[in-house]
């Protein structure tokens, strides 16, 4: 018979590895021949970013830009994972949005800083931790918060390529 601590660690295990797939999903998107939790199959930070130059990334849509989407994106994944491994001193969210346009290297650098924070996110998720009700609820806004700015790129992304004919 499963003692109560062995079902709960059964627990936790599977919530890790959702949030993992789900993050994976986020940023590589969706596995081939799997169930996706996007309408937009095989869609991710990566493979979006990947399509985009620094020209359009920089270019003002409604008061943001791609690049500053992706900065603070970036930033929320960092964060978030602090607090997971123990940070308690406040965060100043404004330094968030400081990049709004790009060159073409620092697009590059930016891109390739995003997929450093995923993989460490990975890693933190992975890590052995208790899983409070707060943790738990950090981990959730790691995908929460991704999805939307994915979302948000993919969305800033169709308008600009709308009124100039390129990405």
């Amino acid at each position: 018979m499963e003692t109560a601590q062995a079902k709960q660690g059964s627990s936790e295990t599977t919530f890790v590895e959702s949030i993992a797939y789900l993050l994976r999903e986020t940023f590589e998107g969706s596995p081939e021949g799997q169930p996706s939790a996007y309408l937009d199959r095989g869609i991710g930070f990566f493979n979006t970013l990947a399509g985009i130059n620094s020209t359009s990334a920089s270019r003002e849509f409604h008061g943001t830009t791609i690049a500053a989407q992706t900065e603070h994106a970036k930033f929320y994944l960092d964060r978030l994972c602090e607090f997971l491994n123990g940070r308690t001193e406040r965060v100043n969210w404004e330094d968030s949005w400081l990049i709004e346009t790009v060159s073409e290297p620092e697009w590059d650098a930016l891109r390739q800083s995003v997929r450093r924070a995923y993989e460490n996110a990975l890693r933190c998720l992975a890590e052995d931790r208790d899983w409070t009700e707060i943790n738990a609820g950090m981990a959730i806004g790691l995908v929460a918060h991704s999805a939307y700015h994915l979302g948000a790129i993919r969305q800033i992304g169709k308008e600009g390529s709308s009124t100039d004919g390129h990405r």
